[in-house]
């Protein structure tokens, strides 16, 4: 299934595209909310392992509603070494799927749903983790991308 092609500002407001990585694996993931704890305990997980994903070729990408600003400081905050992409209309959220219901103290709402997608470099969705829960995800995708 071929990948939505988002065009998306970044935490220093520059334009990024699913298409600025063609040609090479994309480890897209979506999550809340800047500076939150499994959102943190995920970002930081992945930076700590960032060697393991530069060494398979494979860049990481994070994506919430939270602007470019907010970005920025939960990047400053906790030295994370990937880029984070605002998305305020949700629209690239819902054209991926990670936009739904959600369930918090017995009430529910929409919101963003914790969701990660490999996507390959011919640009189409290789493997899709959902309902991902942020202290082993990391390790799991790294697991899948064995052989690559």
């Amino acid at each position: 299934m071929k990948a939505f092609d988002f065009s998306l500002q970044n935490q220093d407001d520059r334009t990024v595209k699913l298409f600025d990585y063609r040609g090479r694996r994309l480890v897209l993931y979506f999550y809340p909310k800047d500076d939150t704890p499994g959102c943190t305990t995920e970002a930081c997980s992945f930076r700590d392992f960032s060697d393991q994903f530069k060494a398979k070729n494979v860049a990481v990408l994070g994506i919430s509603k939270d602007s470019p600003a907010s970005h920025r400081k939960f990047i400053e905050k906790y030295h994370l070494n990937f880029d984070l992409l605002s998305d305020p209309t949700a629209e690239a959220i819902k054209a991926y799927g990670a936009w739904g219901a959600k369930k918090f103290l017995g009430k529910t709402f929409e919101g963003i749903l914790r969701t990660t997608f490999v996507i390959g470099p011919d640009g189409n969705i290789e493997k899709t983790y959902p309902n991902v829960t942020p202290n082993d995800h990391v390790q799991e995708i790294l697991s899948g991308l064995t052989g690559v």
